[in-house]
């Protein structure tokens, strides 16, 4: 007996979820990894090892917006050495852009994270998002998987 494609695969969200990586279920995880690799190696053809294996980390952090059959948004905190975090796998699926899911899992995980420093690696041409969230370039342009990227650091919160 196969599996309906009706049957929801993830929770039916409209408001980010945050799940640490060693309490993460499995479907979750599916559900969060078939997006990743739909974006990053799919769509952005770009070979690179996916399982770097820090999804499962009690210190890591999954926040996705999930659809009813897939996760619609995706992003992932990692605590670093020295206690900064670490901001990676930002995606959104195609058919969710443009609704403002991607800032909502940031503004979540800025909430978590605080007044820690923070870091992220962005792609070129999305430096401008993350400027919204505090995040200034440092350092120079540099290639990963073939793509732009800029590191970004949010040393402080910003003031309100």
């Amino acid at each position: 007996m196969g599996v309906s494609t009706d049957t929801p695969i993830i929770e039916t969200t409209s408001f980010p979820l945050s799940v640490a990586g060693d309490e993460i279920t499995a479907a979750q995880l599916h559900g969060i990894l078939r997006l990743r690799v739909d974006v990053f190696v799919v769509e952005q053809d770009c070979a690179y090892h996916e399982i770097d294996g820090r999804d499962l980390l009690p210190g890591t952090r999954h926040l996705w917006v999930g659809g009813s059959v897939a996760v619609d948004s995706y992003l992932r905190v990692l605590q670093d050495a020295g206690g900064t975090f670490r901001i990676g796998r930002v995606c959104t699926a195609v058919r969710s852009r443009g609704k403002g899911l991607a800032g909502r899992l940031m503004e979540t995980a800025l909430a978590g994270i605080g007044d820690a420093p923070c870091v992220l690696d962005a792609q070129t041409y999305a430096t401008k998002f993350y400027a919204k969230y505090g995040f200034v370039v440092e350092g120079e342009e540099f290639m990963e998987d073939g793509i732009p990227h800029l590191t970004m650091w949010r040393r402080e919160a910003p003031q309100q």
